[in-house]
């Protein structure tokens, strides 16, 4: 049987911090059945290490991939979470400052 892939639930990625959430700390999940997980994700890695030509060239795909048509009606009620949690998490790191 093959191993399953990294970052999935029986193959955590080692800096994995599920198991590490405070109760309180607000988190959010990218899964890979959204059609645009892959490239978040790159995107937020290119962001985190600096890259900002990489960056902006996958900001640039993503856009493109989202022009024609969003993958979700702008009204969609998981938009509304998405920026709560997102308030949620600039809310809590004001608060637990290390």
């Amino acid at each position: 049987m093959a191993k399953s892939p990294v970052g999935s639930k029986d193959n955590p990625s080692q800096f994995d911090v599920i198991g590490k959430l405070a109760d309180d700390e607000p988190y959010f999940v990218i899964r890979a059945h959204d059609p645009l997980s892959s490239a978040l994700v790159e995107l937020h890695a290119y962001i985190g290490a600096g890259q900002s030509g990489a960056a902006h060239n996958k900001l640039a795909e993503i856009m493109a991939m989202t022009a024609a048509r969003a993958p979700r009606p702008a009204s969609s009620p998981k938009y509304r979470e998405t920026f709560a949690i997102s308030l949620a998490m600039e809310q809590w790191r004001d608060s637990h400052k290390e």
